[in-house]
């Protein structure tokens, strides 16, 4: 009679994976103790080749073995070996954390563009106050030498009607006169209805 030689370890010398999942179904902690020190390394293999990352494959690998104990009772071994539903967990598990971590870092860059641009009527300010800058220049080139000196004294550099007059040394009401057919002027150019 020939002698059944095992290699490895000796099947009566612990039950099978299926077994230790079937009585962890029913609270047996001390079959999912089993269950655990069995899967535990193959676990945490397939979640690190998803995640490339030790301390968050550690952590998912850890919250797929509680996902074993709480789901136990699910384990239908006539759809596979309880090896293979436990990895298949663990690699889904890893999936939703990458998906996850991807999710909230475009999260986060949408919220950092959002916090760079401006509000609509911030951006629609700065061009209205552009466009009048370039427009009241254009208009300014318009006017004679002597309007444009007048104008940019009076309203640039915020000299009273005296001062401007004292500047060229001309009277008084000669500098009001080139302010007020200036203005008309820019008026006129700008578009101003009185």
């Amino acid at each position: 009679m020939k002698e059944v030689v095992h290699i490895g370890r000796h099947p009566s010398a612990e039950p099978d994976l299926e077994d230790l999942v079937g009585r962890a179904a029913l609270g047996d902690e001390d079959a999912f103790a089993a269950v655990y020190d069995r899967v535990a390394g193959p676990v945490l293999g397939t979640v690190r080749a998803v995640l490339r990352d030790t301390a968050q494959s550690e952590e998912v690998a850890q919250e797929v073995l509680v996902e074993v104990w709480r789901t136990a009772p699910r384990f239908r071994s006539e759809r596979g070996t309880a090896m293979n539903w436990i990895l298949t967990l663990a690699h889904r598990r890893a999936i939703d954390r990458v998906r996850s971590v991807a999710a909230s870092a475009a999260r986060d860059h949408k919220a950092a563009m959002l916090a760079h641009t401006p509000d609509f009527d911030q951006v629609t300010e700065q061009v209205e106050a552009r466009l009048e800058r370039e427009q009241v220049r254009r208009c300014l080139r318009t006017l004679t030498e002597i309007q444009w000196q007048a104008v940019t004294l009076a309203y640039y550099r915020g000299l009273t009607y005296r001062q401007v007059a004292e500047t060229p040394a001309l009277p008084l009401g000669t500098v009001k006169t080139r302010l007020r057919d200036g203005l008309i002027r820019l008026r006129d150019c700008l578009g101003v209805t009185v």
